[in-house]
C-alpha cells in the first residue's frame, strides 16, 4: 500500500480558480463607498468574483444597473494596469496599476460646490 500525502495546493497550475479583492483593496474601495453613501450619492453595492475578474458594482438604487464598476483583472497587470473604473454605458473612465489613482476619478465626482 502506498501512502500519498495531499498536495498543499489543490490547483497545481498556479492559476487561481477565482479572482478576488484583498483586504487592503477592499478597505480603499469601501472607504470611498462609505463617503459616497454619507453624501447620499450611492445606496447599494454588489461584488462578483469570477475566474478572470473581480468586480465591485456600485448602484444608486438596488433595482437598477450599476452606475460604476470597479474591476480587477490581474491578466492586464503588466499591460494597461489591473484596475479599471467602468461607467454605466461600459466606457472605461480610468485604468491603471494603482487602485488609489484609479479611484480618483470617482472622488472628483463626489466633490461639489456647497451653496
Amino acid at each position: 500500500m502506498t501512502v500519498q500525502t495531499p498536495s498543499p495546493h489543490p490547483n497545481p497550475s498556479g492559476v487561481p480558480e477565482q479572482i478576488a479583492f484583498d483586504r487592503s483593496e477592499l478597505g480603499v474601495i469601501l472607504s470611498l463607498y462609505g463617503r459616497a453613501v454619507a453624501a447620499g450619492e450611492w445606496r447599494d453595492y454588489g461584488m462578483s468574483f469570477l475566474r478572470d475578474v473581480a468586480v465591485f458594482s456600485i448602484f444608486r438604487r438596488a433595482a437598477e444597473v450599476p452606475i460604476y464598476r470597479i474591476e480587477k483583472r490581474p491578466a492586464l497587470r503588466s499591460k494597461q494596469g489591473q484596475y479599471a473604473v467602468i461607467g454605466q454605458q461600459g466606457q472605461v473612465l480610468r485604468r491603471g496599476h494603482d487602485l488609489h489613482q484609479v479611484l480618483r476619478v470617482l472622488e472628483r465626482k463626489l466633490i461639489r460646490a456647497v451653496e
